[in-house]
């Protein structure tokens, strides 16, 4: 049976691999490119039928260029005269890298996001795989000498003796030497690296990746579980083997991790591979750091940020079956994984999960559909649920596991409003909050103040003349970085010089408004000068290991402040904090978002989480001018789960997600009149279609929130239905005469299936 890219309702179960197929003359290929159709090719002259299996690496003829394709199937006749097919021109890789349930699943995923089979299927392979040649074989970073090294005499270094020392190991290594191998024997190797290359003795050199060898694994001692996490432990332990999503909802610091250990340990006791994938790359190495020493290796991790080499080798450790556990971000969900036996996801609210440029698709959605098509248990873990997983979990769709005490006898958070009107404010804190800081500083406490808004400020104004920094590409203010003394939009990336006059009137009387992480920093070291202040945001964090490094001198108790954005929320263990500050959320209360509520909400919970994660007591002062607020005494008197139940009840009686289904078309071009033309001529294809014209709502189309961005216009037009499977079939008959319209030239547009920002 072929897989159909555009059929999301196929049983993926049935596999492509028939004795049949093998006798077909067509090959089902698909490839990078504008191509919703597998493209048809003839078998190579030479190549016995039962070399070609689907899910193989081909390279192919495509126009005047030769382009890598991967076989998903066979035909027994091509709508092509065959005289106008052309054979592929060799198979890449000896083994296909996609089993059959890869390709379901990749080929749903294509379908349901209506996105090619091709753009899919490379999104699943690193980099090194998307190129013409064969399969790489796996290599580690190492250094060689030069022939400047090996002429040098060694007396040359002697005030250098670590220089010295690792020339003459060098010297016993004619092709080189890894450098895990090299610091093993020398130590830290960053410094005399970068002095040796300097001087031209040494060149880096790819050597081939280690074999493995036989390892005996002791792991660490954990905890005790609570009676909550063994049950729940105990209820997922019985789906082994067949299909079901559990809801693994815990209060912060309840022990949800420990309950994916233990789950990996029984998978991996039973031979299986498991997948964990969390939504931002900050929380792998703290993470990576406790797998490693409790479950046995080797563990693979995959995300963006690693080089390409060390994703390659890891994603063919994963593809081979030796890694036994996959760490990831969302494109984990996308690697080909042998022996997966359990799926983890944890925070799954987090909007991080959607992919939104490319292919738009949700990894948690994604884990979802892959734990049915291999019938096996996925968890989706979570302080503060999304209101679509609480829903399935009323639904009994799901199971749901509830952990309501923190793990090792830790009491929760307190949590206070602190009404902020008519407060002298300093920093942007107020009196009884600074002074709650200096008491928790002074009694060797750790203090965590959270400012969602990363820069020094926000706005910068003319108090002469009333010129505000605005970005000439986007409909937004710049914002003030002091540390590089430029104005940057967060929007498109563009920069410029801080100003030393007003552009507008030339004259110097240039304020500041408003206030961002680095700003903080600023003002807090000026009101506590003993304390030592660290900060965390994406400026603060932009080198390899900056993240892990501050973290770390936080847990040793070097730090007495900590602030950050959002990126300080999410799953860090910092057991001395006793007080986290909110400062300036109230705006999120009010953005032109139905989510807007339910994010705020979130993140209030998730940040107050940090607080009180030991034996010390923790207090959350929540900074607002709006005390009243239904949200935040809905929070106070009921906690989280009090307002998704609000939270939902309004929903339902609106018909927003869960209770309907949504589709976001976007365009953008150099003028708004043609987005809104090409999107006025998408609704009325929209209205012509089908039997049901009432089962889809077409809203719109409407200018995006922020009209210009990067100097494009921006409008969207909005697709709401109440089952999934009618919008889907809506989508399969639209789409192609979207594509198919002339007014797209000139365009960007794109199809959002689930969207997460309506911004």
């Amino acid at each position: 049976m072929s897989l159909e890219p555009t059929d999301p309702t196929l049983d993926q179960r049935q596999g492509n691999s028939t004795d049949s197929e093998y006798s077909s003359p067509i090959l089902r290929v698909a490839v990078a490119g504008p191509f919703f159709e597998a493209l048809d090719y003839l078998p190579p002259p030479g190549i016995h039928r039962a070399a070609l299996r689907s899910g193989l690496r081909l390279l192919v003829p495509l126009g005047r260029r030769r382009q890598v394709g991967v076989l998903i199937g066979f035909a027994e006749a091509s709508a092509h005269p065959p005289e106008r097919l052309k054979a592929i021109e060799c198979l890449l890789d000896p083994a296909p890298l996609f089993g059959e349930l890869d390709l379901a699943l990749l080929s749903w995923a294509a379908a349901y996001y209506q996105q090619t089979l091709g753009e899919v299927l490379f999104a699943a392979l690193p980099g090194p795989l998307r190129k013409p040649g064969p399969l790489p074989e796996p290599t580690r970073p190492g250094v060689r000498l030069t022939e400047a090294g090996w002429m040098l005499d060694p007396k040359a270094l002697h005030r250098a003796p670590r220089q010295h020392a690792l020339l003459e190991i060098l010297r016993h290594a004619p092709q080189g030497l890894a450098l895990s191998d090299l610091k093993s024997q020398i130590g830290e190797l960053g410094s005399i690296l970068r002095a040796l290359r300097a001087k031209g003795l040494i060149a880096e050199v790819e050597l081939p990746a280690a074999p493995e060898g036989p390892q005996v694994f002791h792991p660490a001692p954990g905890p005790c579980l609570t009676p909550e996490q063994a049950a729940a432990v105990q209820e997922v332990q019985a789906s082994w083997g067949r299909f079901q999503a559990f809801l693994l909802e815990g209060v912060t610091g309840s022990g949800k991790t420990e309950v994916y250990i233990r789950l990996a340990e029984a998978a991996i006791a039973r031979g299986q591979q498991v997948l964990l994938i969390v939504p931002e790359i900050a929380l792998t190495p703290q993470l990576y750091s406790r797998l490693q020493t409790r479950l046995p290796g080797p563990i693979a991790v995959l995300h963006s940020a690693l080089p390409e080499r060390e994703r390659f080798n890891n994603w063919l450790n994963a593809a081979r079956g030796s890694a036994r556990l996959i760490l990831g971000t969302r494109s984990a969900v996308l690697a080909p994984i042998p022996r997966l036996g359990l799926i983890l996801v944890d925070e799954e609210h987090d909007d991080s999960f959607k992919q939104q440029e490319g292919l738009r698709y949700s990894g948690r959605d994604l884990a979802v559909r892959r734990a049915q098509l291999l019938g096996c248990p996925v968890v989706l873990g979570s302080a503060t649920p999304s209101l679509e997983t609480l829903r399935n979990a009323e639904l009994r769709r799901y199971a749901w596991l509830r952990l309501t005490e923190r793990a090792g006898g830790a009491r929760p958070p307190e949590l206070a409003l602190l009404d902020i009107r008519n407060q002298p404010l300093a920093a942007g804190l107020a009196p009884r909050l600074r002074a709650e800081i200096a008491t928790e500083i002074n009694a060797g406490n750790q203090v965590l103040l959270f400012l969602n808004r990363r820069g020094y400020a926000p706005v910068l104004t003319c108090h002469s003349c009333g010129w505000v920094g605005e970005c000439p590409h986007c409909d937004a203010r710049l914002t003030l970085h002091l540390a590089d003394h430029r104005l940057w939009c967060h929007h498109c990336g563009w920069s410029c010089p801080f100003p030393e006059r007003c552009p507008a009137c030339g004259g110097l009387d240039l304020r500041m408004l408003g206030r961002g992480t680095e700003r903080l920093e600023d003002e807090l070291s000026r009101l506590f000068p003993e304390a030592q202040i660290a900060r965390l945001d994406r400026d603060s964090t932009r080198r390899r290991g900056a993240l892990e490094r501050v973290l770390d001198a936080a847990r040793r108790g070097e730090v007495q402040i900590l602030l950050g954005t959002q990126m300080l929320a999410k799953g860090h263990h910092l057991p001395r904090v006793t007080l986290v500050g909110i400062l300036e959320l109230d705006q999120a209360f009010y953005a032109p978002d139905f989510r807007a509520a339910e994010r705020a909400a979130q993140l209030i919970v998730q940040v107050a989480g940090r607080a009180g994660r030991a034996e010390r007591p923790g207090r959350v002062v929540l900074q607002t001018r709006h005390p009243e607020h239904p949200l935040l005494q809905s929070l106070l008197r009921e906690g989280y789960l009090g307002f998704a139940r609000a939270a939902l009840a309004e929903r339902a009686e609106a018909a927003l997600p869960p209770f309907s289904h949504l589709a976001l078309l976007r365009a953008e071009g150099p003028e708004l009149e043609q987005a809104m033309g090409f999107l006025q001529q998408a609704r009325a294809l929209g209205e012509r279609l089908g039997a049901e014209p009432a089962s889809v709502l077409l809203l719109g189309p409407v200018p995006a929130p922020m009209e210009r961005r990067a100097g494009r216009h921006r409008a969207q037009l909005l697709l709401q239905c109440a089952r999934r499977p009618l919008l889907q079939r809506f989508l399969r008959d639209w789409m192609p005469q979207v594509r198919a319209l002339p007014c797209r030239q000139g365009l960007r547009w794109s199809i959002d299936v689930d969207p997460r920002d309506l911004m």
